[in-house]
């Protein structure tokens, strides 16, 4: 074998002196060809479309995985058939993965294709007839009204209970910081990555109102309620310099994040998360491991009912379609039909047999 020959003039060889050595060579090559392309798609994805880091991490381990699969039929991602997506479907119901990641999943193959057809690169979209799974079977789970409101007045206690003062500067800091971004994350629906992505800069309080960075790093502006507010203020007033004085010579390095950890850093993603659970899970023991995004549920579900309609909700959660928003009509639906059952007089349920003389006694007695 001369030093310096072509891959192909490699595997040849390598075929011919070693038996199965040329299927191995072949499925390096494949696979270093699959993730270059997954490369250069997520750069498409970051530059020209403005996805989130989260999303792009998503996508790659998507992608990652569909590669794998095609990569065992000694295929690459630009020859993959209708049968390569249809196996791996087939394969994520036998692994009982929920509807909705097997729909991102789908998601992700599709826009993948896309960007190659548009390239020219591909002749055929192995995606196209692909039906996406049934999704939302299971409706977004979200807190009652008392079980938010518990946890934030929990919250807001603790932020200004003189105890926390005397665990020093950093324990009321953090305190303060906590109950703001509960607040938050109820009072609009935030996801967890606007939350860490908050500036400074983005909140207008003398106007109720924040700048948000979505999906796609589309703008949106939020209202801000009136509780909101007043723990937004708190915390930029009492919480956030204790907090940024620990990270000062770190502010020329970037953009002044608003939420800061105990070190001065901005937060992380999973430490929002980890907060709110460890926050839910101290209130009586009534709510169980909720999570920012049931907050986003629960303040979505919350306006339904109480009458919001679903333009207003989209616009408030940023979402693209309201296709996605209509989940929360069922969700509130639920909701009607007990207020309906409890309030109309042809709605009640009827009683038995034994319950109507029960209810019949009781009425001899009272009178």
């Amino acid at each position: 074998m001369r030093r310096g020959a072509p891959i192909s003039d490699y595997a040849r060889v390598q075929a011919a002196e070693v038996p199965g050595a040329g299927a191995v060579v072949r499925t390096r090559v494949e696979a270093a060809g699959n993730a270059k392309m997954v490369r250069e798609y997520l750069g498409y994805l970051r530059v020209e479309k403005g996805a989130r880091p989260a999303t792009c991490e998503a996508y790659a381990r998507d992608l990652e995985q569909f590669a794998e699969q095609v990569e065992r039929r000694d295929a690459l991602l630009l020859t993959a058939e209708e049968d390569d997506v249809k196996d791996f479907m087939a394969r994520m119901r036998t692994n009982h993965v929920d509807a909705r990641s097997v729909a991102r999943k789908l998601s992700c193959l599709r826009g993948f294709y896309r960007w190659l057809l548009l390239d020219k690169r591909i002749a055929h979209d192995p995606t196209v007839n692909i039906e996406s799974p049934a999704s939302w079977k299971v409706l977004p789970k979200s807190l009652t009204e008392s079980e938010v409101a518990e946890m934030l007045d929990r919250l807001g206690t603790t932020a200004h209970n003189p105890d926390t003062a005397h665990g020093g500067v950093a324990a009321a800091a953090l305190a303060l910081r906590d109950h703001a971004i509960l607040e938050l994350l109820y009072a609009d629906g935030l996801r967890v990555g606007e939350i860490v992505a908050l500036g400074e800069e983005d909140l207008h309080l003398d106007q109720a109102r924040a700048q948000v960075r979505g999906k796609g790093d589309k703008e949106r502006i939020v209202p801000l309620g009136r509780r909101a507010v007043e723990a937004l203020e708190e915390y930029i007033k009492h919480g956030r310099p204790a907090l940024a004085r620990v990270g000062l010579h770190r502010a020329a390095m970037g953009p002044r994040a608003l939420f800061l950890s105990v070190r001065g850093h901005a937060l992380t993603r999973q430490w929002v998360w980890e907060m709110v659970r460890a926050a839910s899970g101290a209130v009586d023991g009534s709510v169980h491991r909720a999570s920012p995004h049931m907050l986003r549920h629960s303040c979505a579900t919350h306006m339904v009912e109480h009458g919001a309609d679903l333009r207003s909700v989209q616009r408030l959660l940023g979402h693209a379609d309201i296709a996605t928003t209509q989940i929360y009509t069922h969700v509130a639906m639920e909701h009607l039909k007990q207020v309906h059952r409890n309030h109309h007089p042809r709605g009640k349920r009827k009683l038995r047999a034994g319950s109507i003389a029960e209810v019949a006694g009781n009425l001899v007695e009272q009178t």
